[in-house]
């Protein structure tokens, strides 16, 4: 059994059918994905109750 070859893959040049529905909403929820959250960082992303770190971590113990 030998491995399929481009020349045999029916929609190689363009994609055609349930393959390309599939293509556009997986780009349509990455998008959307994407402005939730550019929309939650941006309402939730201002602190102003964190606390303040004055020493810095030096070295930490490997055992």
């Amino acid at each position: 059994m030998s491995e399929p070859t481009l020349e045999d893959i029916s929609d190689y040049d363009t994609l055609k059918g349930q393959k390309k529905k599939v293509v556009w909403l997986i780009i349509l929820v990455g998008l959307v994905m994407g402005g939730i959250y550019v929309l939650s960082y941006t309402y939730f992303g201002n602190v102003s109750d964190s606390l303040p770190v004055e020493k810095k971590i030096g070295n930490v113990p490997v055992e």
